[in-house]
């Protein structure tokens, strides 16, 4: 499928923007050892190796189903015949233990408390399933900390779509182009730039400095503090 951008005014001063929203995994919060430990668990159950949580930063970032085939792939299931089996059992633990290990990166809950100061509205944008995208948010930062908490469901398709970065813009109020974009990976930066927002690749994150790049994000941020620098 292909998307589109939307045309955005340039823009210079950070300041002037009235919204951003952000991707969850490897950008608010470390949850790679909550995913592993879950596929794992159904790895084990189906007779596959094992991986390291380490991988599960490429694993993840495209949805729990992507997640899953590069899983089976990984464990030597070239054709991915253990599909169904693996996703049913790869959702029951993940609900069950989504908060395995998850914290928030440093300097994230600072900056978020500078965006809120200056009146700007925060949202998250996840590919992790709607319910389990709130529960985490809600478990780390509390509930009603976001304006808008939006994972994937089946009326909001998994990024790249723009589909759920426009529905938070129009929940908000506010145009495209005074919306920030915020994520670690390509996919968060074809979002962005597909919605027509301002996009800023973060490195501290589950993907390089490189692909970032190659996704033309508009600012690259080794901490939060240089986000919040530039409001």
């Amino acid at each position: 499928m292909l998307f589109y951008s939307v045309p955005r005014k340039k823009r210079e001063v950070m300041d002037m923007y009235q919204a951003g929203i952000f991707d969850l995994d490897g950008t608010l919060a470390d949850t790679v050892d909550s995913m592993a430990y879950a596929a794992n668990l159904a790895l084990g159950e189906l007779g596959l190796p094992v991986q390291p949580a380490e991988k599960f930063k490429y694993f993840a970032g495209d949805g729990a189903k992507e997640l899953v085939r590069r899983c089976l792939v990984a464990g030597g299931d070239l054709s991915c015949s253990h599909f169904e089996e693996m996703e049913r059992l790869y959702r029951r633990y993940f609900g069950k233990y989504c908060m395995y290990h998850v914290k928030p990166y440093d300097g994230i809950l600072k900056l978020l408390e500078s965006m809120k100061g200056r009146g700007m509205k925060i949202a998250v944008l996840s590919n992790k399933p709607h319910a389990q995208a709130i529960d985490v948010v809600e478990s780390i930062f509390g509930k009603g900390y976001f304006d808008y908490v939006q994972g994937q469901t089946e009326t909001v398709p998994r990024k790249p779509s723009p589909i759920g970065a426009l529905r938070i813009a129009e929940v908000f109020g506010v145009d495209a182009a005074d919306c920030i974009y915020i994520g670690d990976t390509n996919t968060d930066m074809q979002t962005g730039k597909a919605a027509g927002m301002f996009t800023v690749g973060v490195l501290w994150g589950f993907r390089t400095r490189e692909e970032l790049e190659e996704n033309h994000a508009d600012r690259i941020a080794g901490h939060p503090s240089e986000i919040e620098a530039l409001l």
